[in-house]
This record gives structure tokens, C-alpha cells and sequence, in this order.
């Protein structure tokens, strides 16, 4: 077994030397974007921490060593007052593993429909929306080792077109005997290819404009081209530097190999006093060529309101370069 999870992280790490750039050539590029203010805060690298309900998008596996069960919801103003909102919730099964759901939706919000006979709008309003909604399972296959899975929809549509596939997520988590060390490995958005369909592709169509008399109003469907879902192949490593009864310190570093993008580093690290009070800082997207994701800062609260029942509120700020900034909001419930 060891041998088959060490050949996976090693096949996984090869990948990050090969590749070739392909940017905005993928479908739903709504799924790369962090969930979690604390994740987000550390820059990303989160692969091999995992171990909060976020788990379930950023790594599968480290659900099944939270304890307990959560529900969680985040909000993100992205640009352009686009809505990012995530929300899930996970149960404890004890030795059979840990089950969750999510929910993830952009909104683009609300456009009004102009026409070139009524450029000033006919009255309609349409929008556009992504949407992915996840099923998670995972489990320790020993005390060092856990896997997890998820299998989810995905959407995009905009007014009356629309697109949707089904995707899967696996990873692995390793917790080793060397100073606490933690290594995980993920491959996200593994799927069909997403393709738009419906009736605004429907168009009148003259089969031949060089013939007079002919039907010139036929009825026809455009046909658009196929796109792949952005598959993230990441591996990760996190430590904590310090763990005492009082003070926390854990670093991470994830190495991510894109199939629409470069291969880059995400780095982070968060600092926790009592269990109470936590701040976090790291940096996206090192070694990426034009990236304008960069810094990464947050801070979160948690509060024990009774024995099996505990609040967290986290808060987190990330650095867009030319696109200013985005701010992560989140709450989260254990019990």
C-alpha cells in the first residue's frame, strides 16, 4: 500500500516538469477559484493542512481526520460585483468514513436586454450563473494514510443556453513520522468536456444567399466548439513548526500543474494562540508568468460555545494586481 500512495505523489510531482500553456482554454474556470477565507489566507497552500470542512474542495481526504461534523457557508465579492457563495456541511460516520455535500455558485447578476431597434432596452432582464454542487467520501485507510473522492455537477449558463458535465476529485493525504510532516495530493475537475446548448443558438439561416426565391428563413442551430474542464494535478507539504498547548505555527507549500495554465507554487503559513485567535499570510502563484494573483492575508476566530458545539468566523484578503483585491468572508459550525 505504501508503495502504491508514494508512486501516485511521485507520478503527480513528475507532471509539474511537463507541460504546456494553454490559458482561457478550459470551461467553468469558476472551480479553480479558493474556497475559504483560511485557505485562501494561506495562500492556497492547503493541500496538506486539510483539515477543516474546506477539506472538501481542497483536499477530499482531509475530511476524514476533522472530527466531528460542520456546516459551513462563504461568501466572496469577486470583481465586477459578481457573488461567489459556497456552502457545505460533512458528517462523522466514526470508523466508516466521513460523507459531505457542497454547493458552489457564481453569479454574474443581472444584465438588461438592448436590441439594436431598442438600444435603450426592451424591458428583459437575463443573467448568467455557474453552479457546481459536490458529493464527498472519505476515509483512513490507516492512521497515517487517508483517501477521499468527490463526484459533482457542473453548470454554466447564461440566459437560455447552458452547459453541464460531470466531474471527480480524488486525493491522498500522509501523515508522517518526521517532525509532523503532512504530504497530499490531489487531481481535481476530472471530466467530460462542457458544450452549449439551447435555444439562443438558434438562428434564421438562408441555406443559399446566391438563389433568389428560395426559403431564406430556415430555421438552424449554431454549434459551438467543446471545452475541458480545468484539471489541476497539485502535491503538497505542510509542517507545524511549532505546536504547543498555547501557540501554533504550520507553513505549507503546494506545487499545482494546470492543463490551461503554467506550473506554479502557492506558499502559506498560519499562526493560532489558545485555539482562540489565528492569523495568516502566504503568497499565490510564484514562478507564474503575468500572474496577477500574488499576496495573501486573513485572520479567523474560533469560540467553544459548549463541549461538542464550536463557532468559527475567518476573514481573508487577496492581492489581484491590475484587478485590485478580492475579501473572503466565511462561517463555520462544528459539532
Amino acid at each position: 500500500m505504501k508503495r502504491l500512495y508514494f508512486l501516485f505523489i511521485l507520478l503527480s510531482a513528475a507532471t509539474l516538469m511537463y507541460g504546456q500553456t494553454k490559458v482561457g482554454s478550459t470551461a467553468a474556470p469558476f472551480l479553480s477559484i479558493g474556497i475559504g477565507p483560511r485557505a485562501v489566507g494561506m495562500g492556497g497552500a492547503f493541500t496538506a493542512t486539510a483539515n477543516d470542512i474546506t477539506a472538501l474542495y481542497w483536499n477530499p481526504a482531509g475530511v476524514s481526520r476533522v472530527g466531528g461534523s460542520a456546516a459551513y457557508f462563504s461568501h466572496t465579492k469577486w470583481f465586477a460585483d459578481i457573488n461567489f457563495n459556497y456552502a457545505a456541511a460533512m458528517l462523522s460516520l466514526g470508523d466508516w468514513g466521513t460523507v459531505g455535500g457542497s454547493v458552489t455558485i457564481l453569479d454574474y447578476g443581472e444584465t438588461e436586454v438592448t436590441t439594436i431597434k431598442e438600444p435603450d432596452g426592451t424591458g428583459e432582464t437575463y443573467g448568467a450563473k455557474d453552479l457546481s454542487m459536490g458529493l464527498h467520501y472519505a476515509m483512513n485507510l490507516t492512521d497515517r494514510f487517508s483517501i477521499g473522492g468527490t463526484v459533482k455537477y457542473v453548470q454554466q449558463s447564461i440566459w437560455n443556453t447552458s452547459a453541464s458535465t460531470v466531474a471527480f476529485d480524488l486525493g491522498v493525504l500522509f501523515l508522517s513520522e518526521i517532525y509532523g510532516l503532512r504530504i497530499g495530493a490531489t487531481i481535481s475537475n476530472f471530466g467530460g468536456d462542457m458544450t452549449m446548448d439551447g435555444k439562443d443558438l438558434l438562428v434564421l439561416y438562408d441555406v443559399d444567399p446566391g438563389i433568389f426565391g428560395n426559403n431564406d428563413q430556415v430555421l438552424a442551430k449554431l454549434k459551438t466548439d467543446p471545452f475541458p474542464l480545468p484539471l489541476t494535478f497539485k502535491v503538497g507539504i505542510a509542517m507545524d513548526v511549532v505546536n504547543t498547548q498555547d501557540l501554533k505555527f504550520t507553513v505549507g507549500l503546494d506545487a499545482l500543474h494546470p492543463n490551461d495554465n503554467s506550473e506554479s507554487l502557492n506558499v502559506g503559513g498560519e499562526v493560532t494562540y489558545k485555539n482562540l485567535i489565528s492569523l495568516r499570510g502566504g503568497y499565490k502563484s510564484l514562478f507564474l508568468d503575468n500572474a496577477e494573483e500574488g499576496l495573501t492575508l486573513g485572520v479567523g476566530l474560533n469560540y467553544d460555545i459548549a463541549p461538542n458545539l464550536g463557532l468559527s468566523v475567518d476573514y481573508a484578503y487577496q492581492d489581484f494586481g491590475l484587478l485590485k483585491n478580492t475579501q473572503f468572508f466565511s462561517l463555520g459550525i462544528k459539532f
